[in-house]
């Protein structure tokens, strides 16, 4: 571990000689707060923007609400940020699910969000405002992003200059009690600029528990989360721009009963510098300290019968990707980048009879992977070829887990072996415009993930279900093919289509091994393949956007695993879509509504326990009252449509039900 950190600093010190080269450029670039230019090769790959204006209304506030325009995006449970558990809001696409782990890469300015232990996404913390594009490619492999892309990768870019009033304030009043608020100042300075923003939002909550299943101990899931970030952009010369970030937030939450409150924290850091002369560079490195705490309340006794009372983990990393000046047909990219993770988990077992401590365990550990890359996207006319290959050293060591009695003497005390190897992963992509209207493209790729440090070591109830950890598991990797066609009928009618075969082996699942317990385990491999439609239009001030996806994935089994040989992975739909209309004048009232569908999906492994399929529809009206001042209207789920969130054996969840927000917005 030692000599990755070593070399990740050598790493880093690297562009400091080369800044010299980047003053013969031209000196007319504006400092932006942006990374480099996107390569050409990357529609190659097939990709969906959700650009600002969509990012600035939406009936939730919520990013994980506006992911799921795109079709195929999804968490392990259907619940958001107010009602889910943190520890179960992964990220995935193309049905490749199965577990709460994220098996996208999700990224903000280049930086890995993912919870160190967990591999949960923080999305209370990713306000939508901040944001000025999320960029969703479902496939491709890892590239130049780093490890862990097996779904896909979802990148994030903060707000530039340009997208932000210097003074912005929003709030909301919403059902059942709730309030959001929200404020930015974005003052230039100097050449550059800092931001400087906060939110705020609490709720009494909506009971998740269906009424035929209420008791005394149910209560609503009420939350009540907080964010605060500083963003700075600082001109070093006409070429080089540095940018900061920091961020902390708390987020805190209730499920089901009462006294079952978890809590996630986290406090981040990153420092990017970017250089768009003749030798272009992106160096970034960040630290991310995180906390998670949860309460388990038994659902027969009402008593608490675990207490998760500390996580504490630490990410850190860094990348550093150079462009060197190879002619005006190539654009070579060479890099290396590295994440550590470490973290460990405290937690208490309670008797559900007496309320005494009946056990004291710890778990945890340390992963790491230091990848070097390489990337060409050659241009021969109207034919682009791209192509890049990593190579990866990944370790997986210090691991534990000892418990011991209400007596402090120990029961289990167990030391795992340290694990540690290369993993080369790689993808190619040609993109043909046939033409100013039609764009054909094919694409094939590799990639990997790393079990997280929760799957190797921390075992975990949901009454009555436990899944115990597993410190064997290996990578997960995928392998993976796919061709698209873009038809651009006009600048304001565009239409595409991809077909893709995935297959990930190794699929980390939650595998039935008895009555009421499961554990986590490598399965053959998890196949995904289907079709993805994306269209958009407009026509004067009404437009139109849309997406589906048609994922037929299926378990491959053999050995331990066979009884799933066929079987549909867990929380994965076969159907999705969501569709925005949208009328939006220039000046007067606006009005948008999203319509989204997710078919049916198995809660297990064993396909037993069914999640039925939920149509929901949202809608946002604002009306301009001058002076910077807009009067916004949400509704949510306007149709109260019921949707299963849980479902083990019979005992089940719901997600949100109609609700109506009321509140005004400020820009100057």
């Amino acid at each position: 571990m030692g000599r990755i950190i070593h070399l990740a600093l050598l790493a880093l010190a690297i562009p400091v000689p080369a800044l010299a080269q980047s003053e013969d450029a031209p000196s007319d670039i504006v400092v932006l707060g942006l990374g480099l230019p996107l390569p050409p090769g990357t529609p190659a790959y097939g990709s969906t923007v959700i650009e600002r204006d969509r990012l600035e209304n939406s009936a939730s506030g919520r990013i994980e609400e506006l992911l799921a325009d795109v079709a195929g995006f999804q968490q392990f449970r259907r619940s958001d940020s107010r009602s889910a558990n943190p520890s179960a809001q992964g990220a995935t696409l193309r049905a490749l699910g199965g577990n709460a782990s994220s098996r996208a890469l999700l990224i903000l300015d280049g930086v890995p969000q993912a919870d160190p232990f967990f591999g949960y996404i923080p999305f209370s913390a990713l306000v939508p405002e901040r944001l000025s594009a999320v960029r969703v490619t479902r496939g491709g492999g890892a590239g130049a992003f780093g490890a862990g892309a097996v779904a896909g990768t979802i990148e994030m870019i903060s707000a530039a200059r340009a997208d932000l009033p210097r003074v912005a304030a929003s709030g909301f009043y919403g059902s059942r009690d709730a309030t959001e608020l929200s404020a930015s100042l974005s003052p230039d300075l100097g050449g550059g600029f800092v931001t400087l923003s906060g939110r705020w939002d609490r709720g009494d909550g909506f009971h998740t528990t269906p009424l035929a299943q209420r008791n005394a101990a149910t209560v609503p899931a009420a939350y009540e989360g907080w964010s605060a970030g500083l963003r700075a952009v600082a001109p070093v010369s006409a070429n080089v721009e540095i940018q900061a970030r920091g961020l902390i937030f708390r987020d805190d939450r209730v499920l089901r009963f009462r006294g079952a409150d978890n809590s996630s924290e986290g406090q981040d850091a990153s420092i990017r510098l970017i250089s768009r002369g003749r030798w272009q560079i992106d160096a970034l490195t960040y630290v991310q300290a995180r906390n998670f705490s949860n309460i388990v309340i038994s659902a027969t006794s009402f008593r608490k019968v675990l207490d998760q009372r500390n996580t504490p983990s630490t990410g850190l990393g860094g990348k550093i990707e150079l462009r060197p000046p190879v002619g005006p047909s190539h654009v070579l990219r060479l890099g290396t980048d590295v994440r550590l993770a470490d973290g460990t988990m405290y937690e208490d077992a309670y008797s559900g009879v007496t309320g005494l401590v009946t056990a004291r365990r710890r778990a945890g550990g340390n992963t790491s992977t230091l990848g070097f890359f390489v990337e060409d996207d050659w241009t021969l006319g109207p034919l682009v070829l791209t192509g890049g290959l990593r190579a990866d050293r990944w370790t997986i060591t210090d691991g534990f887990f000892d418990e011991r009695n209400a007596a402090s003497v120990s029961t289990i005390d167990r030391q795992f072996d340290d694990r540690r190897g290369w993993q080369a992963s790689g993808r190619v992509g040609a993109l043909y415009r046939a033409g100013d209207a039609l764009s054909l493209r094919a694409a094939g790729y590799t990639g990997f993930r790393l079990p997280t440090l929760n799957e190797l070591y921390r075992p975990f109830a949901v009454f009555p279900v436990t899944t115990q950890a597993n410190a064997a598991l290996e990578l997960e990797k995928l392998k993976g093919v796919e061709a698209g066609i873009d038809v651009h009928a006009s600048p304001d009618a565009q239409f595409g289509m991809t077909i893709f075969y995935n297959r990930l082996d190794n699929a980390i699942a939650n595998v039935t091994i008895g009555p009421n317990l499961r554990q986590r385990r490598n399965v053959d491999a998890i196949v995904a393949r289907g079709i993805e439609l994306t269209g958009s239009a407009r026509l004067g001030v009404v437009s139109l956007t849309a997406s589906y996806a048609y994922s037929h994935s299926v378990v491959r089994g053999s050995g331990a695993s066979a009884a799933l040989d066929g079987f549909t992975p867990a929380q994965s739909p076969r159907h999705a879509a969501s569709a925005t209309l949208a009328y939006e004048p220039r000046s007067g009232p606006a009005l948008s509504t999203t319509l989204r569908y997710v078919a049916r999906q198995f809660e297990d492994d064993l396909e037993t326990d069914v999640l039925p399929s939920a149509l929901t529809v949202d809608a946002v009206a604002r009306l301009p009252l001058g002076h910077g001042i807009t009067l916004v209207g949400r509704a949510e789920n306007l149709f109260n449509e019921t949707i299963v969130t849980r479902n083990v054996a019979g005992s089940m969840d719901l997600g949100t039900p109609r609700t109506f927000w009321i509140g005004v917005r400020f820009g100057l």
